[in-house]
């Protein structure tokens, strides 16, 4: 029922623990830890505006809003918080994740399962109108 829908992870995960981690990824930085090896773009700067870890019965919901992201950035950063979560690397890991600027260190990159796009928010000089969908 929900396969490919969500991501499954057997070990109990502390959003508390997650969250304090995702603290050290707010702001402006240097993401090239948590982008792809392949990734394209020609600069790994990025902000993270607000990164919430939350908990809704047995889900845990990972929250990320930003300027832009890299190639499989929220995938890594579900990963390390899982990793986090689980015990088996303190919160401040995810900051020397960060200040390592080495993809390698970053650890497991995180199933694309249970990932959605919400939306884009643009500047209000930039506002596109709505689409109008019709109703069949």
């Amino acid at each position: 029922m929900l396969i490919n829908k969500v991501a499954w992870d057997y070990r109990a995960l502390d959003v508390e623990r997650m969250q304090t981690a995702g603290n050290f990824l707010l702001g402006t930085h240097d993401f090239t830890s948590y982008r792809a090896v392949g990734c394209q773009a020609k600069q790994p700067v990025r902000t993270i505006s607000r990164l919430s870890v939350t908990r809704q019965a047995d889900y845990v919901i990972i929250e990320v809003s930003a300027n832009a992201f890299l190639h499989h950035m929220v995938r890594n950063i579900a990963g390390v918080l899982m990793t986090i979560g689980c015990g088996e690397q303190a919160p401040e890991w995810a900051k020397a994740v960060l200040e390592a600027r080495d993809r390698t260190a970053g650890g497991v990159t995180a199933p694309a399962s249970g990932l959605y796009f919400q939306g884009v928010l643009y500047p209000a000089p930039y506002v596109f109108p709505q689409a109008v969908v019709p109703v069949l």
